[in-house]
């Protein structure tokens, strides 16, 4: 890599990081609010909501990450141009194919790490976030540890603490539970402790009241205890986490197991993860050929980019919303999931032929700007001068 590449690729390296964390930050804050209900609704900390929710972060740049690589390519392609150096490296005989290189780097360095976060990296912390989730929904000490709330642990059964003294110590207990409905217990206690064992956890009450009331009888029983224990152990331990196709390594998409069971219901769906994960590379590959095929020529201010910017927009927007139509139509259709190969591999290959053999890089755009502009003002009725 010489100094021209170096420059090139460390400019269009620090713009595409520079888009990338902005683009990842913005869409991160409006995904995390979904998650509120950890702090609001489970009474975690915000340390605890901020690290769950910043597993996702990953997942986000694996689709953010090759509109980043073409906003970058983009942009230092137009600096390039604007300050006169297309103009200057083309007088000093550096082809466009030679120009190519420091872009091409980029693009493989993003087509690594999309490849990379889509084989491993997304399903390995996708599979954390439902596992630290399943665990927080499920430790229902973080549930009632609430003064003052009643808090419904499950149907028919409501938890009521006046304070907590420490993490495992409460006081003012007040616990409902109606879930056997030929019988109600309620039970008062003045305080209780979390005392876990090799058996399971209990709320261990001291001083207390337990009242009974079965539908057969009339009246309710009245029991003072010194000493009662109520088991927590189905609410504490999180149940097993099953994974969807999101958390599945590509590995494991690509040979699973036979009695898989969402093999068994969606082998569609499963194909359909599946190509898209094997696809996901190859978009930033094209997105680089076809940004630099309409923009690597010198133009001059008069000639303007702004048609060539708005046809690279057009083309990698229709190559994009092409994949998710082809990954919607797929789940019904297989056959159509194979189209984006040949689409994406001939756009890849056909920018390359014209890069370096020269072909259909010097054109000049067929629409003048400025005319239609004044074409458009010269619609709009002025008010008449009085």
């Amino acid at each position: 890599m010489d100094s021209l590449d170096r420059y090139v690729f460390k400019t269009g390296i620090n713009l595409f990081l520079l888009v990338l964390f902005s683009l990842t930050a913005v869409i991160w804050v409006t995904q995390i609010l979904r998650q509120i209900d950890l702090i609001t609704g489970q009474g975690q900390t915000v340390l605890t909501f901020i690290g769950i929710t910043s597993l996702i972060v990953p997942t986000l740049m694996l689709v953010l990450a090759p509109i980043a690589m073409l906003i970058a390519v983009v942009s230092t392609l137009t600096k390039l141009n604007n300050d006169s150096e297309l103009v200057v490296m083309s007088a000093a005989g550096v082809s466009p194919g030679r120009l190519f290189r420091p872009f091409v780097m980029l693009a493989l360095v993003v087509s690594l790490m999309v490849a990379f976060i889509a084989t491993f990296l997304s399903p390995f912390l996708q599979r954390e976030m439902n596992d630290r989730l399943s665990k927080v929904r499920a430790d229902v000490v973080a549930n009632i540890v609430r003064p003052g709330t009643f808090t419904s642990i499950e149907r028919g059964l409501t938890f009521h603490i006046r304070e907590k003294r420490s993490d495992s110590q409460f006081g003012g207990i007040l616990i409902d539970d109606f879930r056997d409905p030929k019988e109600r217990a309620t039970i008062l206690a003045e305080q209780g402790n979390i005392v876990q064992t090799a058996r399971g956890t209990y709320l261990v009450m001291t001083d207390g009241w337990v009242q009974r009331r079965r539908a057969a009888d009339r009246d309710p029983t009245m029991v003072k205890f010194e000493r009662y224990a109520f088991d927590l152990s189905p609410y504490t331990v999180a149940n097993r986490v099953s994974y969807g196709l999101r958390e599945r390594y590509l590995w494991e998409l690509l040979w699973p197991e036979p009695d898989d069971k969402l093999l068994k219901t969606s082998p569609n769906q499963f194909r359909v993860e599946l190509n898209d994960r094997l696809v996901a590379p190859l978009y930033p590959l094209a997105f680089v050929v076809i940004a630099y095929v309409l923009l690597c020529t010198p133009r001059s201010t008069r000639q303007g980019r702004v048609m060539s910017t708005v046809l690279v927009i057009v083309g990698v927007f229709g190559l994009r919303i092409l994949g998710f139509a082809c990954m919607a139509v797929g789940q019904g259709s297989p056959a159509v999931l194979y189209l984006l190969y040949p689409v994406l591999l001939g756009a890849i290959g056909l920018g390359l032929f014209a890069i370096y053999t020269g072909r259909g890089l010097e054109y000049e755009t067929s629409i003048d700007l400025a005319a239609l502009r004044n074409r458009l003002l010269a619609l709009v009725p002025r008010p008449a001068l009085r």
